[in-house]
């Protein structure tokens, strides 16, 4: 809870009220996840396997191919429904090269035949020529020429005419964004020699024709794929008898060195037989490969080339995001394993003690604010406490009656004290001024304490270096799949970082709900602040820079509502994180202070700030590559890491269920919080984030009870809500 009336004034935000501005304040992280999200199946959709040329494929008739193709040259022309094949003079040999550009192979490649000063044909996939166009720029610079290969190598004898021309398109818009032209080259995957048409492929050809393209398979094949050794590949990309020739290599798809060494001497020796290494385009006088492009054509190409290259630079930062977020999972994990057993081991021995046992009684605030449907089980919980107890109710303001119910019970040892509309931080003030003890409760209106809480609570001031006490708060309502989501948070992300920050000695936050302060302590730095929206946080912060501890203790048990809606647990969460950012804002002066201010600035705030800021906005990483991996693979392997990643988190949420004496039933549904509350969280975060760098500021809204959390056990009535607390307004 935070200030209503006069603080909520000065911290509304120009989008207006938090309800009427959710979806407006949404909208800037969705628009950003669908972006990114959209870059990733780019990414993969052009990172996508290629399979090899040389796939087995069963035999087809060709009865429906003319003679005159099956018995011509390796170039077919069926543009403008002609019907005719073309072959190479003697001595001239056209160098194919299919699967690139590769970004080790194709430049090698290209030094070989820059040296030797032969020219080649590259057949390239849309895939690899948007992902390498500086490749696709340097080959036609160089005076070679491209082709088409489809954009991701399917087999077209099996594809609609859609689909054909959608691999046709795609791929001229890739090499037009690379450098600017378009080509008149097509070599179908898995083709060989113009006698290998069948009734299968022949009207794929004839289709391609049709389209304004040249097919060009091949009548001499290297079989460099499969690695037989430079000798071998040499005499197989040899023509007989000084015959002219199309010979198809690779440049990419695997591991191309024994091509690149074959073609170092084959190039030279074949020169000195009087053989030229041409183009197309020079071998054959008229093909006319390339034509350039122009106008919108040129630039949705380049549009394409950059968006392609952009999602290949982002994703490369969101796998060192996806690094980053690895190495600090595992490492808080390991953390919180380490040290909460230590802290368990430590505060469990039979011989522990914090010092001389505390039983001087103490005063418990509680602030409240429109809590009828609540303040009763409060006030009763506290009622049943085994420690001597004063209790002063401070009335906030409230409209629904919240003062007259306490009145009206008439208890022993219980204050009302009366304020206009101001503020939880003023509340507590308030309190502190009119408390009657040296140890201070504070709990929230809606928290129910069990009657060894205080007791517990308050042992650690034996020590009079302690200054402060975190209990333990525990979700009340539990039953729905909300509450026992924020259950599991409660007892793992909470609790046992408790135990984690206790033996680091900074813990950031004293939770709202149970948490007790020596008064001095709290006069020495000020009382509560209302500089952010997290007092809780802030209070804490600043007991550490005035150089006292803040320990945790484990057994002063409190049963607080959670909310039950998704639009509650946004507002609540969403203050929480914005109010912890301000608070790690405010202090950051501690990072150059000396003494046990300094301490926590170069411990605390950056623990804090890896935990429970960078760490959960870069959590989401995980599920989307695991998203990326079930799409683009690999499958197997990203779904055992994703795995992995929730055994690590069920193991410390089984351990920190254990440390607290929780039954282990609630974890069932721990796989389904990983989905879907943790991407809540995200976008909650995330949106604190946008509001803090922009400037923004958020308006405090106060969540809706129901009343129904008691202590275990405990002789806490239920007190239902009239009519006109169902009406209750907003703070």
């Amino acid at each position: 809870m935070a200030t209503r009336t006069r603080r909520s004034r000065a911290a509304t935000g120009v989008l207006g009220g938090f309800r009427r501005s959710l979806p407006m304040r949404l909208l800037l992280p969705l628009l950003a996840l669908v972006a990114l999200m959209a870059m990733l199946m780019l990414r993969g959709y052009v990172h996508s396997e290629v399979l090899a040329d040389h796939r087995v494929q069963a035999p087809v008739a060709s009865d429906r191919v003319p003679d005159r193709i099956l018995e011509g040259g390796p170039v077919i022309d069926t543009r403008g429904g002609r019907s005719q094949s073309l072959s190479l003079r003697d001595h001239r040999l056209v160098l194919t090269f299919d699967d690139g550009p590769d970004p080790e192979w194709t430049p090698k490649v290209l030094d070989v035949l820059k040296k030797h000063d032969a020219h080649a044909v590259f057949f390239v996939t849309g895939t690899m020529a948007s992902r390498y166009p500086d490749l696709v720029r340097r080959i036609v610079a160089e005076g070679h020429e491209v082709g088409l290969h489809t954009f991701n190598h399917p087999d077209l004898s099996l594809q609609s005419k859609k689909r054909i021309d959608w691999e046709l398109s795609q791929s001229q818009l890739a090499i037009t964004g690379a450098v600017g032209i378009r080509t008149a080259l097509f070599r179908p995957p898995y083709s060989s020699s113009a006698s290998a048409l069948d009734n299968r492929t022949w009207p794929v050809t004839k289709y391609i024709g049709s389209r304004g393209y040249i097919t060009v398979v091949n009548d001499t094949d290297s079989e460099d794929w499969r690695k037989p050794g430079v000798e071998q590949i040499m005499r197989n990309s040899t023509p007989e008898d000084g015959r002219g020739a199309i010979v198809l290599m690779h440049d990419s798809g695997g591991d191309r060195h024994q091509t690149v060494q074959a073609l170092d001497r084959l190039l030279p020796k074949l020169q000195a037989r009087g053989y030229e290494f041409d183009t197309l385009t020079e071998a054959l006088g008229a093909v006319g490969a390339h034509t350039p492009v122009t106008g919108i054509d040129l630039w949705k190409g380049r549009a394409w080339v950059f968006l392609v290259t952009a999602s290949d630079n982002i994703t490369a930062v969101l796998v060192v995001g996806l690094a980053v977020i690895g190495f600090l999972v595992i490492s808080r994990f390991l953390l919180m394993l380490l040290l909460s057993g230590v802290h368990a081991r430590r505060v469990r021995r039979r011989d522990f003690r914090w010092g001389p046992p505390v039983t001087e009684p103490v005063t418990v605030l509680v602030p409240a604010y429109n809590e009828a449907k609540c303040i009763e089980n409060t006030v009763r919980s506290l009622m049943a406490s085994e420690h001597p107890i004063e209790v002063l109710v401070v009335d906030d303001g409230s409209s629904d009656g919240t003062a007259r119910i306490v009145e009206a019970m008439n208890l022993p040892n219980v204050r009302v004290v009366r304020q206009l509309n101001a503020g939880k931080p003023a509340a507590l003030n308030r309190g502190l001024a009119n408390a009657s003890h040296d140890i201070i409760v504070m709990m929230d209106g809606d928290t129910v304490f069990e009657p060894s809480t205080v007791g517990e609570l308050v042992q650690p001031f034996g020590d009079p270096g302690v200054g402060a006490v975190a209990g333990n708060a525990k979700v009340g309502n539990r039953d729905s799949l909300i509450g026992a989501w924020q259950h599991i948070e409660y007892v793992m992300g909470f609790n046992l970082d408790r135990r984690m920050y206790d033996m680091l000695r900074c813990m950031p936050t004293i939770p709202g709900a149970v948490g007790a302060f020596r008064r001095s302590a709290l006069e020495r730095v000020g009382g509560m602040s209302e500089d952010t929206l997290a007092e809780d946080t802030d209070i804490t912060m600043a007991m550490h820079r005035d150089g006292w501890r803040v320990v945790y203790a484990e057994k002063a048990r409190a049963w607080t509502e959670a909310p039950e809606t998704v639009q509650q647990l946004w507002s609540q969460r969403y203050r929480w994180s914005y109010g912890t950012m301000q608070a790690i804002w405010k202090h950051r002066g501690a990072l150059l202070d000396r003494g046990p201010s300094g301490r926590f600035g170069r411990v605390g705030l950056p623990l804090v700030s890896l935990f429970m800021v960078v760490a959960p906005l870069l959590a989401p990483l995980i599920d989307v590559f695991l998203i990326y991996g079930l799409v683009f693979g690999p499958t197997q392997k990203t779904i055992m890491a994703w795995l992995g990643v929730l055994a690590i988190q069920a193991v410390c949420a089984a351990y920190a269920f254990r440390l607290d004496g929780e039954r282990m039933t609630h974890l069932i549904s721990l796989p389904l919080q990983q989905i879907l509350y943790r991407q809540l969280m995200y976008v909650v975060l995330l949106q604190s984030w946008i509001t803090a760098l922009t400037g923004g500021r958020l308006r405090w809204q106060k969540l809706r009870r129901t009343g129904v959390v008691e202590a275990p056990g405990g002789p806490v009535p239920r007190q239902r809500a009239s009519s006109d607390d169902e009406r209750r307004p907003v703070g």
